[in-house]
């Protein structure tokens, strides 16, 4: 079994499709829009095979994203190598995104860095 996607709401789905494009190099499928609901989304898709899910429509609310809270934390990129770690997250820092730790090696040996993103979630760039 694997997982097949991952997918979360933004409110601003130019942007984010922007983002992962843009630091992430991720390609992204054409734009699904349902007239009758709002509803919009794009299937962003990694070299790796992975998928990321991003969606939007007019009621969604972007609530505060304290980072000591239950639920979904983080999604963590695996990018191969500690120079393309460093690469990315200072890429990011220079676009403006805040590096919340890192580039570093953790408790438990990952050598990562850890980024408040597109609307305030959180991204991890591992090896």
């Amino acid at each position: 079994m694997q997982i097949s996607h991952v997918a979360m709401y933004v409110k601003d789905l130019e942007a984010a499709k922007k983002f992962f494009q843009t630091f992430l190099e991720g390609h992204p499928n054409k734009l699904y829009h349902n007239k009758s609901t709002g509803f919009s989304s794009y299937f962003i898709s990694f070299d790796s095979g992975t998928k990321l899910e991003i969606m939007s429509k007019p009621e969604i609310t972007d609530e505060d994203k304290n980072i000591n809270r239950t639920g979904y934390s983080h999604i963590a990129f695996s990018v191969g190598n500690r120079e393309k770690v460093n690469e990315i997250t200072e890429k990011l820092n220079a676009a403006g995104y805040r590096i919340l730790s890192g580039p570093r090696i953790t408790g438990d040996g990952f050598y990562e860095s850890c980024i408040i993103s597109i609307e305030d979630n959180l991204i991890e760039i591992t090896i």
